[in-house]
């Protein structure tokens, strides 16, 4: 098939998709392929979660489970743990984690692993693209010679290879996967043809850009301007606590000037499987270059501080209301990184509640859209949500908002608890027993 044929077919529909990794970048993805009436095969190595699809049954709160079993039936969508099916597929898209390891460092195994799952039963023709966020040259380096090693094939000759960067954004109903912006960098320009063509088969608008380093710069960009600038209101908001102002009605404030401004917003810490990490992948390869990036990581040792902040914060709240921190009753609301999704990737909640357990505290969670923690990479706090009662309310030392969910009654809180910290600004418009509340 040549690469005018592997066009045609991706525009016909006729192409068989792959997708590794069916978590909250994946499987938003097999659902947009599968929506274009394409066949999709999914790849993971937990059997969970394939067991769970076939099925049809989501894991992921924003994601229908009914959407999942209408493909499925329709055996539009097959979900697998076996890697031999690759060989069916035109294309395959690596969407695995990308973490860091202890000494914030690249931990490239996930992708590594992956690549040398595939490698096997790659054959000529076939498209493979890297969305997972990572340093430029991982593409065109690490993926390709790890590709061309185990299968004997040549990319960009025997096989397609490109990267185009994820943007998900959970639970943002105002844009799914068809409507974000694609980026795309191919190895070469029978590469950039084909991905190009794969990806305008399903989505809006996809930019084409020179290279996959250029790709992969950009989303790293995205991320690092967030870092820095929550970092810059993560540091006002210190400061602005200790000189006796909000931050927050500062922000709303400066957010009337119609240009040169944009509103960001201080927090209890970063979140999320990107904002926290990959600003720390640019700064590991910008050594490479004998080059120091010190303005990202100032910007990550502000964020990194703020559940330190939080707790110190808790603790002079505590002292106010003359009880210690040791020996306190604390209700942690809102465990997800974000509001209104079960999304718990790099949540500031979970070294918040392991240093006030450290201090001696009794913390408790509710979060209605996460019912149990699970074992995570770096935390297994094996707790259970607690119900949102009147009795507990009033029986609690404090009450922790660290992530400012819809659909809870703040002003029910701030009425029943007897010392509220607000991490997320959610009680603003609560009028009543604002003595109650502390910001941190």
């Amino acid at each position: 098939m040549s690469t005018k044929s592997f066009v045609q077919k991706m525009e016909q529909g006729s192409a068989t998709i792959g997708v590794v990794g069916l978590g909250y970048v994946g499987l938003p993805l097999v659902l947009t392929f599968g929506r274009k009436e394409f066949r999709v095969i999914g790849f993971d190595i937990d059997a969970k979660k394939v067991n769970a699809l076939k099925s049809g049954k989501s894991y992921i709160q924003h994601i229908p489970s009914q959407e999942i079993s209408e493909f499925v039936n329709a055996q539009r969508f097959e979900p697998t743990t076996d890697f031999e099916h690759v060989s069916s597929c035109d294309a395959i898209i690596l969407c695995v984690p990308t973490p860091l390891n202890a000494n914030r460092e690249p931990n490239m195994s996930y992708v590594e692993n992956t690549t040398r799952s595939i490698a096997p039963f790659l054959r000529q023709e076939q498209l493979v693209v890297l969305e997972s966020t990572t340093y430029p040259g991982t593409t065109s380096q690490l993926l390709k010679d790890l590709l061309e090693e185990e299968s004997g094939l040549k990319a960009g000759e025997d096989f397609w290879l490109a990267y185009s960067p994820e943007r998900e954004d959970p639970g943002n109903g105002d844009f799914d996967t068809q409507r974000i912006p694609k980026v795309v960098g191919g190895l070469n320009q029978d590469c950039q043809q084909v991905a190009l063509a794969r990806y305008r088969s399903v989505l809006n608008e996809v930019i084409s850009v020179s290279s996959p380093e250029v790709a992969e710069m950009t989303k790293l960009l995205e991320n690092i301007f967030r870092s820095v600038n929550i970092a810059l209101v993560n540091e006002l908001k210190v400061l602005a606590t200790r000189m006796g102002i909000d931050i927050w009605e500062v922000i709303e404030a400066a957010s009337t000037k119609p240009f040169g401004f944009m509103p960001f917003y201080p927090g209890p810490g970063l979140g999320g499987h990107c904002i926290p990490i990959d600003p720390f992948y640019l700064t590991w390869k910008a050594r490479e270059y004998q080059l120091s990036t010190r303005f990202i990581e100032l910007a990550g040792e502000i964020n990194t501080s703020m559940p330190n902040y939080v707790v110190e914060r808790t603790t002079q709240a505590l002292n106010q209301n003359k009880k210690p921190l040791n020996g306190s009753k604390i209700l942690i609301v809102g465990l997800a990184y974000k509001k209104d999704v079960d999304d718990l990737r790099e949540s500031p909640s979970f070294p918040i509640i392991e240093m006030l357990q450290e201090q001696g505290a009794q913390a408790c969670y509710h979060d209605p859209y996460v019912p149990h923690t699970m074992e995570m990479r770096s935390h297994n706090l094996r707790m259970d949500s607690v119900n949102l009662s009147d009795e507990l309310l009033q029986s609690v030392d404090a009450v922790l908002i660290l992530t400012d969910h819809s659909n809870i009654d703040y002003g029910r809180i701030v009425d029943l608890a007897p010392l509220v910290i607000d991490t997320r600004n959610a009680t603003s418009d609560i009028v009543n027993n604002r003595h109650k509340i502390v910001k941190a």
